[in-house]
């Protein structure tokens, strides 16, 4: 318990900009969830949460449809999902990940991003155990239901936390990569409303950085997660107490 405390934010729509790079980066995931696990939402408990994230992000269901069916064409170019891990300035450690149709391209922008900035883009794996994977699930906070009793019925499908956002109403519920497909039939089956559904990688212990410090790698971030390619950026730095709301 306690570790997701200094990752609450973990999507960061907000850090990116603008509507059209979340919708873009939204609808690579819809994408590549309906040509991996098939179009039809109901057959696809995977790409149902993603369509409810875009809904609660304001998505319009046409981009929704043209993501699904982009899946589907013959013309698709298929995304392939690689990660890249290194350090950034001041060694903290930085894990991307990144949806694209040329990984050389790809390869190639992130890697100017880590050596414009001071940091240096390291071997695939060499950073996994900073982090753990996560799944996050998003739900409306239901009435008279007891979050003690709630976190005791999920224990058993792997879930060790659990967050109420009261401005929000809702209930957030982190849990073990691989137990997601258990937890969402959880919900699912009880009546549980999901809004939104993410993975995270959530660091294992985190540094602290100087205001100054924070400036520099917050430019590599920006930079990273400005691209088109990349879908997530993660590191190990130390949440700025001042921002959290």
């Amino acid at each position: 318990m306690g570790r997701a405390f200094e990752f609450r934010k973990a999507r960061k729509f907000k850090r990116w900009g603008n509507m059209a790079r979340v919708f873009t980066k939204l609808g690579k995931e819809i994408t590549i969830c309906a040509k991996q696990g098939g179009p039809e939402p109901e057959n696809n408990p995977r790409l149902r949460v993603l369509m409810q994230t875009a809904k609660k992000e304001n998505m319009p269901k046409e981009n929704v449809e043209r993501a699904i069916k982009r899946a589907v064409s013959k013309d698709f170019t298929d995304y392939k999902e690689m990660n890249y891990e290194g350090y950034g300035p001041f060694g903290i450690a930085i894990f991307v990940e990144t949806a694209t149709d040329n990984t050389t391209r790809t390869v190639a922008n992130v890697r100017s991003y880590f050596n414009k900035c001071g940091g240096s883009l390291g071997t695939s794996g060499s950073l996994e155990f900073l982090f753990t994977h996560k799944c996050v699930f998003h739900i409306v906070k239901p009435e008279n239901v007891s979050l003690d009793d709630l976190e005791l019925e999920l224990i058993d499908f792997g879930v060790d936390e659990l967050d109420v956002d009261d401005d929000a109403n809702e209930i957030i519920i982190y849990g073990e990569f691989a137990q997601n497909a258990a937890i969402q039939k959880y919900l699912e089956e009880n009546g549980y409303e999901i809004t939104s559904s993410e993975f995270v990688r959530i660091p294992n212990d985190v540094k602290e950085v100087t205001p100054e410090q924070r400036e520099t790698i917050e430019k590599l971030i920006e930079k990273l997660e400005e691209d088109d390619d990349v879908q997530n950026v993660f590191h190990n730095m130390k949440e700025d107490d001042s921002e959290e709301e």
